[in-house]
Order: structure tokens, then sequence, then C-alpha cells
């Protein structure tokens, strides 16, 4: 299984067993060592794909301890994420004091559409949740797929969809709760700094048959909140990178937060959040409060 990682001082490697072999030498040289590093590696990866076993196999072992892991992105061009797109999930919010005044339970894959999260959202495994200190709000976990684009699209249909993935990741959607009128905009309610954890590694697309059906599952503490499969997914995975090819050009780097299921759920200071995505794997952070 490739797993793809960033460690270090901003380095790129691949997972050997329980070690790190460093992939640098496959990335243009000005860019090495820089956060755009595992970019440029994904954007050249189906002209080096070929070289990196050879690469992996000169390259010194480090322990993965050793290593470091980081967030394997943390400069997408852009970052989507998917509304709403299980309707068990769907149904829990409009039930919630926490929904959106007005929010309807009917959905459909013709008009689910997308939103933006901010980049410097992004953290890696190992580190914490930041919580505000702001009274009357509380802060709800949701699990995701992360799904990494790997060549440009632009207007590509959903059976060309697929082929423009360089990989997968698990995600987590840190989402800050308000009550019935009190609604900042969803953007800002999902992008405070630290609100998206990811990693710990990509998982290139050839392992993964089938990202309509991973089992994800997310524990708070040694409490199971959410179990679900990817296949019930009201949009799946090639349309929702088609729908948004037709809007904009995606870009190498970029990651799709596909949607959280049901089973959202508060979060608190002394929280530890452990998701697990099948085949791609398992990322686990502190919650922490922040100081101001």
């Amino acid at each position: 299984m490739s797993r793809i990682v960033r460690f270090g001082a901003g380095s790129v490697g691949v997972l050997d067993g329980g070690s790190v072999r460093d992939l640098s030498s496959l990335v243009d040289p000005p860019l090495r060592g820089t956060p755009y590093a595992i970019n440029d590696l994904i954007a050249r990866w189906d002209d080096v794909a070929e070289q990196v076993a050879g690469v992996a196999a000169s390259a010194p072992a480090i322990s993965v301890a050793e290593a470091g892991l980081l967030a394997p992105i943390t400069h997408p061009r852009n970052l989507f994420a998917a509304p709403l797109n299980y309707r068990p999930h769907v149904a829990e919010m409009v039930g919630s004091r926490h929904a959106p005044t007005g929010l309807k339970a009917h959905h459909s894959a013709g008009n689910l559409g997308f939103f933006l999260k901010a980049p410097g959202s992004i953290i890696g495994p190992g580190e914490a949740v930041e919580l505000p200190p702001l009274p009357g709000r509380s802060f709800h976990h949701e699990i995701e797929l992360g799904v990494v684009i790997g060549r440009e699209a632009r207007g590509v249909s959903i059976d060309e969809a697929l082929d423009h993935v360089f990989g997968y990741l698990c995600l987590l959607d840190i989402t800050m709760r308000t009550e019935g009128e009190q609604q900042e905009e969803r953007v800002t309610r999902k992008s405070f700094q630290t609100f998206t954890p990811l990693g710990p590694w990509i998982v290139t697309a050839d392992e993964i048959d089938d990202p309509d059906g991973l089992d994800l599952q997310l524990w708070v503490g040694d409490e199971l909140r959410q179990s679900a499969n990817t296949r019930d997914l009201i949009v799946g995975v090639a349309q929702l990178i088609s729908d948004a090819s037709h809007v904009l050009t995606l870009s190498p780097g970029d990651i799709y937060a596909t949607g959280t299921p049901d089973g959202v759920g508060p979060i608190v200071p002394g929280d530890t959040i452990r998701a697990v995505v099948e085949q791609v794997g398992e990322v686990e952070v502190a919650v922490v409060q922040r100081a101001w």
C-alpha cells in the first residue's frame, strides 16, 4: 500500500513498514523542503511513479517516531467540503437546536454544492484542536473521507472523475455550533485554526477499489460516536469531483472533504478524538482550550 507522507522539516516520503523513505529527490529542487513539495510530487506523480520504488530502496530508513509525521498537505489551492451529504446527518441536524433556522430535511444529488474551508485550519497527527473561548458556542466532531486531487480537472464527467484522484486521507471537520438565528457563516464556523486535522498519510488511489464503500468510525475517548459507510453518501465521490470541476479548475493537491455521517456531538478540552477510515488510515488528536 503506497502511503505518502510529509515529515521532519517538510520532506516528502513513502512509508515502508514502520519506516519512512525520503522521496524529496523527485520534487522540483526549488520546492524541496517547502510546504509545496507535496503538491509538486502529486503533480509529477504520473511521470515519477515508476521511480518511487527505486528511490525509496536507496534512501535511508527513518523510523516513523524519528521522522515525525506532519499533515500530509498544508497548502492545497482549494479545500472543498460537502455539506449534509448523509441523509441521517441531515435528519439529526434538522432536529437539532444547533441547526440554522429554516434548515429542511430534503436534499438531492442534484443540488448539493460545496463550501470552502480555510486551508489555514489544517493540522496533522499528534497536534491539538484548539477551542476558542466563546460563550454560548459548542464545538462538534465530524469524521470524513478526504479526497486528494492528482490531476488538473476542469469540466470532467462523472465517469472520468476518479482518474483525477491522487489518493485518500482521513479528515476531521471540527465545527462551531450556534443556536437558531445566531449563525455565523458556515466557512467561519469551520475554519478556526486547527479545525481540520488530517492524515497521517495519503493512500494512493490505486489501493482503493471503491471510495464509495469504506467504513468510517470516530471515538471520543472510549465512546464510539460515529459509525457509517461511504456507500451512504447522497452524492458519491466521483460526482462531487465532477460537479466541482464544472465550477472551477481543481488542482493537484486540492482536498475534498466528502461529508460526515450522523452521530456528530460535542467535544471539550481534555478529550481525545480518534478517527478511522477503512483502508485509508487513522488520525488522533487532543482537544485543548485556546487561551485567548
